[in-house]
């Protein structure tokens, strides 16, 4: 077999077998095939595309290029959630112990996050004395007991992608639906899931800015699920605005804390319902989405969400007494409000510019180098289909180095925008099923 072969058969639009495609990802992985060679035939695939098959087989040959998380040893279905990315996505601060406390195992294994704000794992890390530093046996006891734990990502998994991602991001072939979601759902399958419920952000905050490209993405990922052996679905959702009020990793972990008490946004809150409600129904705890979302309602009622996310903390070394008093999370030293310029409706928040401001406070890394300050970000205090008042408070600004205030204020005045009328963009999109 010849690497050559492979990228004249692909760039004359003809399907590789699972065969051709497992010499190229094992021998790219071991480097006996050359980055010149990948890229080519990289870019024969952004040009020609790649077909269900295709798109399993690469998705697997990733998969099988290092580690698999083994979750055998975990009692019931685990069902993972990925989200896309946005501005303000806490839901996996909220899904992870509201799922639990139904009786869902969660065993997450998240990562870092580079640009607005930190990932999940530096959102967690607010809490004083939190870590994910776990043994595997440690891992499989907390979710078994507790039914949530997360861990950070394996350094073996998926290296077949992480060589590949470099590559695309180099030879300007990232923008390629097979190559997007054959990456995305290879680490979701190494992770040993049983089950994948999807968040595909849509929006100016999304990866993917055009609805009809998420809807694409999205379709792509659950037929992968669903051809290598994992239930799968996918729900599209907004992200032209923020998601809830709070940009920034304390502030986010806050935030999560209300809404697991039933206090939360009401976008982030119903967004944790729907998505809390797949999961439940592919755990099969439940036998429809409404029987679903009644028990999640309850948890949170009962308070027993609550009670869940304080034995969660507390079982990873968090100081769970946050929750009860969120102040012992960081602070920020200044807190700055912005004011409106005029009276009006806010008309549109264009989420990733909002974003960038909240990297620019320390909220998020500009670079994988980049050191996060926990306190800081964002706080909406209006949402698009507000009213607002001239003088009345846009957001507040949590800022400990105020050198860059007045760059995030103008940043935040190009990207709020109050007119004469406004109305919030729907939050649900579509659901994808592959049904």
């Amino acid at each position: 077999m010849r690497m050559v072969d492979i990228i004249e058969k692909k760039r004359n639009g003809q399907e590789l077998s699972t065969e051709e495609i497992n010499f190229v990802i094992e021998g790219y992985t071991n480097e006996t095939i050359p980055d010149y060679q990948v890229s080519a035939l990289l870019m024969a695939i952004y040009f020609e595309g790649m077909s269900q098959s295709e798109r399993a087989d690469l998705t697997m040959a990733m998969v099988e290029s290092g580690d698999q998380i083994d979750l055998s040893a975990i009692e019931g279905i685990k069902v993972d959630k990925h989200s896309t990315g946005g501005v303000g996505d806490t839901t996996t601060l909220i899904l992870g112990p509201l799922v639990a406390a139904v009786g869902v195992p969660v065993a997450k294994m998240s990562g870092r996050g580079l640009g607005h704000t930190g990932g999940t794992i530096d959102k967690l890390e607010a809490v004083p004395g939190f870590h994910v530093e776990l043994s595997s046996d440690e891992f499989t006891r907390l979710v078994n007991e507790e039914k949530l734990a997360v861990i950070g990502q394996s350094g073996n998994l998926t290296p077949a992608d992480k060589k590949l991602y470099a590559l695309r991001d180099v030879t300007a072939t990232v923008n390629s639906i097979p190559l997007i979601a054959s990456s995305i759902m290879s680490k979701k399958i190494a992770a040993g899931a049983d089950a994948i419920v999807l968040d595909v952000k849509t929006g100016a905050g999304a990866f993917m800015k055009d609805e009809a490209q998420a809807r694409e993405l999205a379709e792509a990922m659950v037929k992968i699920g669903n051809n290598v052996g994992r239930q799968t679905m996918a729900v599209i959702s907004d992200m032209s605005q923020p998601l809830g009020f709070a940009i920034g990793n304390a502030l986010e972990v806050k935030e999560a804390i209300d809404t697991l008490k039933g206090e939360g946004p009401e976008d982030l809150t119903e967004l944790c319902l729907v998505l809390g409600s797949h999961m439940v129904v592919l755990s099969e705890k439940a036998k429809t989405h409404e029987e679903a979302r009644k028990m999640l309602e309850d948890a949170i009622d009962s308070g027993e969400a609550l009670n869940r996310f304080k034995a969660f903390l507390k079982g990873q070394g968090g100081d769970a007494s946050v929750v009860d008093d969120p102040a012992k999370l960081p602070q920020a030293e200044h807190k700055i409000e912005l004011p409106a310029k005029s009276s009006g409706k806010v008309s549109r928040i264009i989420a990733d510019n909002v974003g960038t401001a909240a990297m620019w406070l320390g909220a998020g890394r500009a670079t994988k180098e980049s050191e996060i300050d926990l306190a800081v970000g964002l706080m909406l205090k209006k949402k698009v289909g507000d009213e607002v008042k001239e003088g009345e408070s846009l957001v507040t600004i949590y800022a400990n180095d105020l050198s860059e205030v007045e760059k995030v204020k103008a940043k935040l005045y190009e990207s709020i925008e109050v007119s004469s009328e406004g109305h919030a963009p729907a939050l649900i999109v579509d659901q994808v099923t592959g049904q």
